[in-house]
């Protein structure tokens, strides 16, 4: 345990970034999820729509550093190959 004040204070504010972080990464695994069995339903409307959300969402992530810009890129690029028909169905 720190002795420090502002050591102290370094920790908790590292506990609240940690548990805020963790939310929205939470939330991008969902996003991707949603997509995903969209697309296995064969709901592709619905999915087109929810990968609009999804970009958008993860392009926010990808600016502030939850997940590094080029992850944000890759993901974006499979999970719209994968909406646009361009990967088979079986291997979402």
């Amino acid at each position: 345990m720190a002795n420090i004040k502002s050591s102290k204070k370094d920790i908790r504010r590292t506990e609240r970034r940690r548990a805020l972080n963790a939310q929205q990464k939470a939330r991008l695994r969902t996003f991707d999820k949603k997509v995903r069995n969209l697309v296995a339903e064969g709901k592709t409307d619905e999915a087109k729509a929810a990968f609009r959300l999804f970009s958008a969402f993860v392009d926010r992530a990808g600016k502030r550093n939850l997940i590094h810009h080029r992850q944000a890129d890759r993901r974006k690029s499979r999970l719209a190959h994968l909406v646009n028909g361009g990967a088979s169905q079986a291997s979402a």
